[in-house]
């Protein structure tokens, strides 16, 4: 487990990050009004698990395997677990670089040290809904955490294709402060290429592996259902047929989740 000193981390990081990934969006067409917030039935509960992790940590493959279990088996009935590994970039050198990386994973998660009080970064890390975190080898602290956000109201989000751009619906939001809403592209059957270990770590597949991750727009506490558009921009060296779209909303300052949604781009 690989550690680093976090100096210096404010609140003005979040506002960074947050415009950060706003520079990356494409300007979304928003529609949004005020409602009364209703109830809101669902036939599951969503819950969204991030994996902080890299190739180049010797202790994360346990962590790894432990995201694509519960993402492929969801052990927890009545509930749908939607997985976002996302690689850090601090594990890099010049002489060597996880493919999979960004610093803006890494700054995401100095966010989340800043909410949790820790000093220090560090893989893997796993997070449920952005309010309990813990060691990602740990399987059983991963289903309780994730059983026990099953509980929580949230919004319903639906994800729907129309023609080359995808419409967002968020509705029915719970009581909540100034939140952002995120977009990530996910893919999966991505080999390892892990600097260490031998021909079993070669061969290993990641899933739900975050490609791209950027701001769809903001949410007002007055705001409990909204609309909006957005263009994916898709590389040519992604899969279409791995892909899925994650759309989630999180509240700046507690980081908690407020709901969340995917799909699959085929």
């Amino acid at each position: 487990m690989k550690r680093f000193l976090l100096t210096g981390i404010t609140a003005i990081l979040i506002g960074f990050f947050a415009f950060d990934l706003q520079m990356n969006a494409q300007t979304p067409q928003v529609q949004n009004t005020k409602l009364k917030n209703t109830s809101n039935v669902q036939k599951k509960a969503f819950v969204l698990l991030e994996l902080y992790t890299s190739e180049g940590c010797p202790t994360c493959p346990p962590a790894d395997a432990n995201l694509a279990r519960l993402e492929r088996e969801q052990p927890i009935a009545g509930t749908e677990i939607i997985t976002l590994a996302l690689h850090v970039d601090y594990w890099n050198s010049s002489r060597w670089r996880d493919e999979y990386s960004s610093p803006m994973f890494s700054r995401r998660q100095q966010i989340y040290a800043q909410a949790f009080k820790k000093n220090s970064n560090y893989t893997p890390q796993m997070i449920v809904d952005g309010q309990t975190e813990f060691i990602g080898n740990n399987i059983w602290k991963a289903q309780k955490a994730i059983a026990d956000q099953t509980k929580i109201q949230k919004a319903t989000i639906e994800i729907n294709e129309a023609g080359d751009k995808f419409k967002v619906k968020i509705s029915d939001v719970p009581t909540h402060q100034v939140s952002t809403i995120f977009l990530a592209i996910t893919e999966d059957n991505l080999p390892s290429s892990r600097k260490f270990g031998g021909a079993a770590d070669r061969k290993a597949e990641h899933i739900s592996v975050v490609r791209e991750l950027k701001s769809l727009g903001m949410l007002t506490a007055e705001q409990l259902n909204l609309e909006l558009e957005t263009v994916l921009q898709i590389q040519p060296v992604w899969k279409k047929e791995n892909l899925k779209l994650v759309v989630f909303v999180q509240e700046n300052a507690s980081r908690k989740m407020l709901g969340v949604g995917r799909k699959n781009l085929m």
